[in-house]
């Protein structure tokens, strides 16, 4: 198929584009090229890019595609909290404008990153795709909305996907720090600290970047009737943890680093999510053995052989909030993230 990746220059794009490739498919990635100096390492696979926000995306921009992967978006909390109004200009209405300029250029299938945060604070273990959405932040009520609008576009010729990925982990080529794994990695391979501000107990789910970008291939090469207008959990039940725990996890394969826990960081999420209708109805769906465990293995491995040191954990490469803000002190993006035009 002819793929349109939209937030391919980002984490998870940078690791989805070469599943996609290597399994035989044309990739055309479409972004603003916020992150685009972000590199970890060695770049990412070298692949044609539309340079695009999504908030003015026009109907050629999608001509000739079968279908569209869509991850772009303000990509996390503290992200998301910069400005809500932002967020819902770019995840919610910018999205929206993406799905109707793809159906409208008769592109047929669109996957959606959605996420496993809109549950929020869940009332109970075990979270289906039919439970009631609780979302805490603007960036989960967004992933709700635009489902929602997505839902209303469904049709025999256009065909969504509510791809609901559990917390992302894992090395990148287009690394985040910003994120729980990755964060309590860093942490104790550069300070040799883990200080929680919270007591660890709430729940998340969380799935390796490199099996997200397999659900995202199962869903797109799947029978239209098995992802048609349908929500998956993108995870697995082995990795729903208590963030305590992951924490004694990091500190299991580095015994000299000291973990500490506080009270309350006023973060209400809490969620722990039912996997089984991916398990059972994504034709050809198991995780790959990328286990928390495994991806610390890879992160020590990756930060031995990069000799990354705390400036790189704490600077604005790795981090979504600092690089923006650094693009809005530099004057390269305004306050509402456009490209400045000097």
């Amino acid at each position: 198929m002819k793929v349109l990746l939209t937030g391919s220059e980002g984490y998870i794009g940078a690791v989805m584009r070469d599943v996609l490739l290597n399994a035989g498919h044309a990739v055309t990635g479409l972004d603003t090229g916020f992150f685009k100096e972000c590199d970890f390492g060695d770049a990412p696979t070298a692949i044609p890019v539309l340079v695009r926000d999504v908030r003015s995306v026009s109907e050629s921009d999608f001509e000739g595609f079968d279908a569209v992967i869509h991850l772009a978006a303000l990509s996390n909390d503290p992200l998301g909290n910069l400005e809500p109004g932002l967020t819902e200009e770019i995840n919610t209405q910018g999205s929206i404008r993406v799905a109707e300029m793809a159906k409208a250029a008769g592109v047929r299938r669109f996957l959606f990153a959605s996420s496993c945060s809109l549950y929020g604070q869940g009332e109970a273990l075990g979270l289906t795709e039919e439970a009631t959405p609780n979302p805490q932040t603007p960036y989960a009520h967004s992933k709700i909305d635009f489902e929602r609008a997505l839902h209303a576009l469904a049709d025999d010729s256009f065909s969504p996907t509510y791809m609901r990925n559990a917390t992302a982990f894992g090395v990148s080529p287009r690394l985040r720090f910003d994120i729980v794994v990755n964060n309590l990695c860093g942490c104790a391979w550069t300070t040799g600290k883990i200080g929680m501000t919270s007591d660890g107990s709430p729940w998340r789910p969380l799935v390796h970047v490199q099996d997200i970008s397999r659900a995202f291939l199962l869903a797109l090469e799947a029978p239209r009737d098995v992802i048609h207008d349908e929500a998956f959990n993108i995870g697995s039940t082995a990795n729903n943890i208590q963030i305590r725990d992951i924490a004694y996890k990091v500190q299991a394969q580095m015994p000299e680093c000291e973990v500490t826990f506080g009270n309350s960081d006023g973060d209400t999420r809490t969620y722990n999510v039912d996997f089984t209708k991916i398990e059972t109805r994504l034709p050809g769906w198991n995780t790959t053995g990328y286990s928390i465990d495994r991806s610390i293995t890879e992160f020590l491995e990756a930060f031995e052989q990069l000799q990354t040191k705390d400036e790189d954990f704490k600077g604005r490469l790795y981090t979504r909030l600092r690089q923006i803000e650094h693009l809005q002190s530099s004057g390269l993006i305004d306050s509402q993230l456009y490209w400045s035009k000097a």
